[in-house]
């Protein structure tokens, strides 16, 4: 049994933020689809990772719950008491809190795709970032064009 790394440091660029989240899955690498196959963490592999802490950092940001469907943010929660100063923050940001379509649809899921950064069997630990824009377009098609095999 190959035993790897569980947890991983990963930044979400845009954003400006990292946290330490679970992999869930090796799905895509360039170079092998060996290493695919027995989920070896290596320099530029695309993992699938949990989003729930970066949802959470989200909505405590922007107040804003990232990856729901609309019918679903009608319904009203509860409200946190909240100082007005954190208020007025929060409203001031709330015109900044845009992602793009493909990670709101991610976050949806619960899971985010990302892609390795550091060399987990040289350093010991595994870091990367978060994939967004034309980058994570292009590694959706790829992993479409490799499910139609």
């Amino acid at each position: 049994k190959r035993w790897y790394q569980r947890r991983v440091r990963v930044s979400w660029s845009s954003e400006g933020v990292t946290r330490k989240t679970r992999i869930l899955d090796v799905v895509y690498n360039a170079s092998n689809n060996e290493l695919v196959r027995t989920k070896t963490l290596v320099k530029n592999a695309i993992i699938q990772i949990d989003s729930t802490p970066f949802r959470q950092w989200y909505e405590a940001h922007y107040g804003v719950t990232a990856g729901r469907k609309k019918k679903q943010q009608t319904e009203e929660k509860e409200e946190v008491s909240q100082s007005n100063h954190v208020k007025r923050k929060i409203a001031s940001r709330k015109d900044d809190s845009k992602i793009g379509q493909l990670l709101d649809d991610q976050f949806s899921t619960g899971r985010l795709y990302a892609c390795i950064a550091s060399r987990p069997g040289q350093s010991g630990r595994c870091d990367g970032y978060i994939l967004e824009g034309k980058e994570l377009e292009f590694y959706l098609k790829k992993l479409k064009s490799k499910k139609a095999k």
